[in-house]
């Protein structure tokens, strides 16, 4: 059975759109594209460490059309950084409604009842699934309980208004705190694993 990670930044306030630059994601008038890059430093790597997934770990990505699009053009043209052949290698399964269009190496489209394809590519063999950025694929896993894993990178910044990592549609449930790791720019990394139902009580009781 395969594991399904959700990765993702996120500020403070839970918004994780357009974290890479300022033209990635301007949906709605979103005017902070690019709002992780002051914060990268030498001990905070966008894609090892607690949040990332090594060529040692092995897996295929998840991703919504969207993020499929803007990684699309980009990764293939970049393959001076280590990621670039790694996520063209990689199989990248992508939930969509034109899968005749995925034109990147090794896509696979995942059309119709997209939660129930990904349960089924669960409950195969192969590599665990990694989620990057696609909140509206997120929310959908979030809220039919798919998703094992989280690796959130939270960053010290409060940006109002945007797309969410939750969307308040999620199936309640509860997680363990694995690991974290603080970097030097105060970016939190997180590693938490799925860990039943929510537990309730009365707070100074038992």
């Amino acid at each position: 059975m395969r594991k399904l990670i959700g990765a993702a930044f996120v500020s403070l306030d839970g918004v994780m759109q357009a974290p890479g630059g300022p033209g990635e994601d301007p949906d709605g008038g979103f005017a902070f594209g690019g709002w992780t890059a002051p914060f990268w430093t030498e001990d905070a790597d966008p894609f090892m460490g607690v949040f990332g997934k090594t060529e040692t770990e092995p897996f295929d990505l998840l991703l919504g059309r969207k993020t499929y699009d803007i990684f699309a053009g980009y990764w293939p043209v970049h393959q001076e950084h280590p990621i670039g052949p790694l996520f063209n290698r990689v199989t990248k399964y992508v939930a969509t409604s034109s899968p005749d269009t995925l034109e990147w190496v090794n896509s696979v489209g995942l059309t119709g009842d997209v939660p129930a394809r990904v349960a089924e590519l669960k409950q195969g063999d192969g590599p665990d699934l990694l989620t990057q950025g696609s909140s509206v694929l997120l929310h959908a896993l979030l809220a039919h309980d798919l998703i094992d894993e989280l690796r959130l990178m939270v960053f010290p910044l409060v940006l109002g208004g945007g797309k969410r990592w939750f969307d308040g549609l999620s199936k309640p449930g509860g997680f363990v705190l694995e690991k974290s790791e603080t970097t030097s720019s105060g970016v939190i990394s997180t590693l938490y694993r799925r860990a039943g139902e929510v537990k309730t009580g009365t707070v100074g009781e038992g």
